[in-house]
């Protein structure tokens, strides 16, 4: 059962699977989008310039067909009225081919977007084989793309009868039109039809192009093992990355091990925590935690702190406290400023006093001011 559930391709592509995939080449397109885009824009351009169109080609005909004599007979001049008469057709032309050049472009590209790929550029043996013609002629994709030939005739021969049906009156009418104004009727009504039919084969590109994205995820879709392995390969393995982080915390331990001389005060459970403060009297601010540890840290840290002549103070709940809710290298929560005031202004004090600067300090205050909430 695990075999076979390690070969099943249910996990959705990774980020890295879609990257490499877009580097072959591999990427959603719908031609049906592409080709309705195209279609439709070609029908709004001739909508358009059209009327420009047809002026510019009704005077390069009659130009054409009006040359005198010593037009005829004059080679150079001959060769410059038809580059004249050309240039006047070319800038609706031109209009033309720009609209519909950037209708082919963003029908192409909105699906999946722009990409360019050598690789899919480089030619394959298997697209020469003929097993692999005919594999593919027979496939399952041959059959979705006859089913969508099939509805793209149906949705467009239904349409163009409606059409039909619609103006029919108004085409039969175009007989007792007078010249040549029932010319530019009959090719208005034509492009009008043009433009519904393009339209309506947004019926096929709206089941085009989500089929694709579908089909292209499918396609790419990975076994669990393949995404285990593909973890591994960038991510490591779960043991190197184990050992990596037991080697981090242990670089930790020993900077926070090195900072403990420095502290003003270790204040301890007393055996199973123990937190080392500091406050810098010059700067001012709020006192700052160096280090902190349970169980063998703890021992740890007070074993330094007598090595060094660090105070070292019994307070139970504010070791608790502190432990749970401050981190190393970082201020001590204001909630606990008056409790850890106490202590340092007695550890001071009996600094001062020890030196012979001052008087013994009151004994530290069993019950010191925390809070309920940072209790533990």
């Amino acid at each position: 059962m695990a075999d076979s559930d390690s070969g099943e391709r249910s996990e959705e592509p990774t980020a890295k699977k879609l990257s490499e995939a877009r580097q072959k080449g591999q990427i959603p397109r719908s031609k049906d989008l592409g080709t309705m885009f195209v279609l439709i824009s070609s029908a709004v351009a001739l909508l358009m310039v059209g009327d420009s169109l047809v002026l510019s080609l009704s005077q390069m005909m009659k130009r054409m067909f009006t040359f005198t004599r010593e037009e005829v007979m004059d080679t150079q001049n001959i060769f410059n009225i038809v580059g004249e008469v050309f240039a006047g057709v070319m800038y609706p032309m031109l209009w033309i081919f720009a609209i519909i050049t950037l209708a082919a472009f963003v029908g192409n590209t909105l699906l999946g977007g722009m990409n360019f790929s050598w690789e899919a550029m480089a030619p394959k043996a298997s697209k020469l084989s003929p097993l692999q013609g005919f594999k593919r002629m027979l496939g399952v994709q041959a059959g979705v793309e006859l089913i969508k030939s099939l509805l793209k005739f149906f949705v467009v021969f239904f349409v163009a009868i409606t059409l039909l049906t619609v103006l029919f009156e108004e085409i039969i009418s175009l007989s007792l039109e007078s010249a040549p104004s029932n010319f530019g009727h009959a090719v208005e009504m034509l492009l009008w039809m043009f433009l519904v039919l393009a339209c309506s084969l947004g019926i096929i590109a709206a089941i085009d192009a989500p089929y694709q994205v579908w089909n292209h995820t499918r396609q790419l879709k990975m076994t669990k093992q393949e995404v285990k392995d593909e973890m591994k390969n960038t991510e490591g393995s779960p043991e190197i990355k184990g050992r990596i982080r037991r080697a981090q915390y242990e670089m930790s331990q020993r900077r926070m091990m090195q900072d403990v001389p420095q502290a003003d005060v270790v204040i301890t459970n007393p055996t199973h925590y123990s937190v080392a403060l500091k406050y810098d009297t010059e700067q001012g601010g709020a006192p700052m935690m160096i280090a902190k540890g349970a169980d063998q840290m703890a021992i740890h840290i007070r074993t330094i702190a007598k090595e060094h002549g660090v105070e070292i103070l019994q307070s139970p709940a504010l070791a608790r406290s502190l432990y749970y809710t401050a981190e190393v290298n970082e201020e001590i929560p204001e909630a606990l400023f008056a409790a850890v005031a106490q202590v340092l202004a007695f550890i001071f004090q009996l600094r001062a006093h020890r030196s012979g600067k001052g008087r013994r300090p009151v004994p530290l205050a069993k019950n010191l001011p925390i809070p309920d909430d940072y209790r533990y």
